[in-house]
């Protein structure tokens, strides 16, 4: 039988998953959290996407790692994430409307992203974004091998003294606590989160929110109750029915 899902190489830049034919299918570049790209969690929120009719691309951003280690978040340059962004839109399978999602410090990676390059006005900005579980602010460096669970002493999510992300060759002015400015970013906006997270607090996106909504922005928001850093079944399947349903309206 025919497959569903076709898995297509992005020359240089690696795997995507989407319908079979020729396109051209709305986009979805996807930015995997602190557990890296290895894992292939973003693999399968992919392929969920594809199944629904986008060309995803999970996009390995971390430094380092394999199979057994997540590697790390140290000076990851958000300029390559611009041209992965590039690369996607002159695909051939693409149509011209591209999305953005990311959960965790993936979710951190789309909204700094978009601020970024909102600010400076660099072409190219993702048309939707899409945010699980986001920080409002920049967050410091992840390394993988220095992790502990929570509840050992010295627990962490992220080291404090050194920075995350650079932007265009610097990392002045990402310094973490920094807000992100995602008001600055003129698109359609999803934002949700789990209220009992106990990695970024549910508060920080309803900060978000209120934030771009006293800058006369409307951002679609949902909130799972009860619901950790990653959802449960059927909460997740809920999240999946607003994504889909959100990127649809955006990109098609």
């Amino acid at each position: 039988m025919p497959l569903k899902i076709v898995r297509r190489l992005l020359p240089d830049w690696g795997t995507t998953y989407g319908p079979p034919g020729e396109g051209p299918f709305p986009v979805v570049l996807l930015l995997h959290g602190s557990e890296g790209p290895w894992s292939g969690w973003s693999h399968r929120n992919a392929v969920i996407l594809a199944a629904h009719g986008f060309l995803a691309f999970p996009f390995g951003y971390s430094k380092g790692g394999n199979a057994w280690n997540a590697g790390n978040i140290i000076d990851v340059p958000l300029d390559r994430t611009v041209e992965a962004l590039a690369a996607l839109r002159g695909f051939a399978p693409a149509g011209p409307r591209l999305g953005l999602y990311g959960v965790s410090r993936g979710a951190e990676h789309a909204l700094l992203l978009a601020a970024l390059m909102a600010r400076d006005g660099d072409r190219g900005m993702p048309d939707a974004i899409a945010a699980h579980s986001p920080p409002d602010v920049i967050c410091g460096s992840f390394d993988s091998r220095s992790w502990r669970d929570a509840g050992d002493p010295g627990w962490q999510p992220w080291d404090p003294g050194h920075r995350a992300w650079s932007w265009k060759g610097s990392s002045d002015g990402l310094l973490p606590t920094t807000p992100i400015e995602i008001e600055r970013y003129p698109g359609p906006l999803f934002l949700s989160h789990g209220t009992a997270d106990r990695v970024w607090s549910v508060e920080m996106t309803r900060r978000l929110a209120d934030r771009l909504h006293r800058h006369g922005r409307s951002p679609e928001v949902h909130l799972y109750e009860g619901q950790d850093h990653l959802p449960g079944s059927d909460a997740e399947n809920e999240h999946h029915e607003h994504l889909i349903d959100f990127f649809e309206r955006n990109l098609a």
